[in-house]
């Protein structure tokens, strides 16, 4: 499968990654070893995940060299002032046990609370120290974006959005794009949603002789996207990284265009007007 280089320090993400939300303790920790061993590369996390030190244990725990694997986290908004976004850097690799982070974004843009920039100048400041090597941001639409480049000329490496057959988001991925920023996927299946039992999809997934969850990944693949699947057991984990081996159509890619809803979000969540923190 494809893999993805970055602006920023050479880092190159895989074409698939392990979505580690609700990963936790003894069982995450398996589950990501798990993971690395199995194939992946590129784990994503975050500080309100309560699982960054999970994932650096799982890290440990494989036997894949730790210079071959991306590990991401994300800075909450409750942290974005900047004195207490580079604590909370530092403490995300003091939890996760790692010498460094490999990617570390922003979670959202929070807009009404304006502090965005300020935590981008912490981000930038955390890379130069070397806690981090490149960062990104999560949920940002392009007027966001445009105004961390014109304050800090720093343009984001990564811009991880929601994105699946029902909500595309197909002109902020060509924004990204031309901007040289990667797009990942988050929740990329639909939280598992009604989207798995979509009989458009399944007709082309027995087309292709695979499952469902085979051709959405194949399909963030195809279009240059990295999707970030949630999965724990070993059979769902080796299922999503068999996407890879499906060769989707142009037809394929129109028929699945079609699915897109006016309100494909999962809950509502518009980065314009949303805050988490």
């Amino acid at each position: 499968m494809a893999q993805h280089p970055t602006n920023a320090d050479g880092l190159t993400l895989p074409a698939v990654g392990l979505g580690t939300y609700r990963l936790r303790g003894r069982d995450g920790t398996r589950a990501v070893a798990q993971a690395l061993d199995l194939g992946y590369r590129l784990l994503d996390s975050a500080v309100s995940y309560q699982n960054e030190g999970t994932v650096g244990a799982g890290v440990r725990a494989s036997a894949v060299p730790r210079e071959d694997v991306v590990v991401t986290s994300k800075l909450p908004g409750r942290y974005y002032a900047r004195a207490d976004a580079l604590a909370t850097v530092e403490e995300s690799v003091a939890r996760t046990g790692l010498d460094h982070l490999d990617l570390y974004l922003l979670h959202w843009p929070n807009p009404a609370r304006d502090q965005y920039v300020e935590a981008w100048t912490a981000l930038i400041e955390a890379r130069e120290r070397g806690l981090v090597r490149a960062i990104g941001v999560s949920n940002f639409l392009p007027e966001h974006l445009d105004r961390l480049a014109a304050e800090t000329g720093v343009v984001p490496a990564v811009n991880q959005i929601e994105m699946h057959p029902y909500f595309p988001q197909p002109e902020q991925r060509a924004y990204d794009a031309a901007h040289g920023i990667v797009t990942q996927a988050w929740s990329p299946l639909g939280r598992a949603n009604e989207m798995l039992e979509d009989p458009v999809l399944a007709g082309i997934a027995r087309d292709h002789d695979a499952t469902v969850p085979e051709i959405i990944l194949a399909w963030h693949t195809r279009l240059g996207v990295v999707p970030l699947p949630k999965a724990s057991s070993a059979d769902r984990q080796r299922q999503n990284l068999e996407a890879g081996r499906v060769a989707l159509t142009e037809t394929d890619l129109d028929t699945i265009a079609g699915l897109a809803r006016p309100d494909g979000r999962i809950a509502d969540q518009d980065p314009a007007r949303y805050e988490e923190l």
